[in-house]
């Protein structure tokens, strides 16, 4: 399965980049989500509590499992190691000391939008009441160590977990903890853009950055017309991902967003099947 991943370009990358400090690619994208809108007004009406970062969440999920399911990898020992489940993590705000946690969305391509914001909002409450994921709770373990021994700490606990490829239960890390990627909203704060970091010890392929929805006048058939834009920002690891491999998540987004419906609806097709196809390539 590894080799079918490894091609030339990403061997190469693999060895001639690090980890992921000069590997970092970026790109923009406005969408428009004035469809997306309607349907999450019109859920709301129903009494069914939905966001732009739940519809977010489960519009690259899918796009990611059906159109680009070669970018959900990560690198092992110098070779590019494709993971066998999807799930995103989302960060959110949860107060006091912990400022921010992460939640994980499990097998969110295959999950319909309304349950991806009842998860999320379930484990934010969780995570408010003081029941972090284990991964979340190391970031105590860490401060309590003194300052010259995190860093070592934290590249033994990665080598352990991602290079090695060994659980350590009793933290939760492995080298899936974090998730496939990472969804984040910085729109919430009045940003429009956010170039933001890799995360070193999660080994995804890229951050997706909501910014700031506003409405804006775009052309559509030769009129100028008002509608809801998105601007999504990502921050990609160019050891695995590409300008192909960006391009096709792009279309993946912009037909899910075009088509907010089909969110709620479980996808007939499987990840194995993405994966599988990948494979005979």
């Amino acid at each position: 399965m590894s080799d079918r991943f490894n091609t030339p370009w990403r061997v190469t990358s693999a060895a001639i980049y690090t980890t992921p400090t000069d590997s970092r690619v970026y790109g923009t994208l406005d969408i428009d989500v004035t469809d997306a809108k309607k349907f999450i007004d019109h859920k709301r009406e129903e009494g069914i509590k939905l966001t732009m970062v739940h519809m977010t969440t489960a519009v690259l999920a899918r796009a990611m499992a059906f159109d680009a399911p070669e970018m959900n990898c990560f690198i092992r020992r110098g070779a590019v190691v494709g993971r066998e489940n999807l799930d995103v993590m989302v960060p959110v705000q949860v107060g006091g000391a912990a400022g921010v946690t992460p939640v994980i969305v499990r097998d969110a391509h295959a999950r319909p939008v309304t349950d991806i914001a009842d998860e999320i909002r379930e484990k934010a409450a969780r995570s408010r009441a003081g029941s972090e994921i284990k991964a979340a709770k190391n970031k105590y373990v860490l401060n309590g160590i003194p300052w010259p021994l995190r860093r070592p700490i934290f590249r033994i606990l990665k080598w352990i977990t991602v290079d090695m490829g060994i659980e350590i239960t009793a933290l939760g890390l492995s080298a899936h903890s974090f998730g496939s990627f990472v969804v984040s909203d910085i729109g919430s704060f009045g940003l429009n853009t956010g170039m933001t970091a890799l995360m070193p010890a999660a080994k995804i392929p890229c951050v997706i950055v909501l910014g700031k929805i506003e409405e804006k006048p775009v052309v559509r058939n030769g009129e100028i017309v008002i509608r809801t834009v998105l601007p999504l920002t990502g921050t990609f690891d160019h050891r695995i991902v590409d300008g192909a491999q960006i391009g096709k998540l792009a279309r993946g987004i912009k037909r899910a967003f075009r088509k907010p419906e089909w969110l709620d609806e479980v996808p007939e097709k499987e990840l194995e099947d993405c994966i599988f196809e990948v494979r005979e390539k």
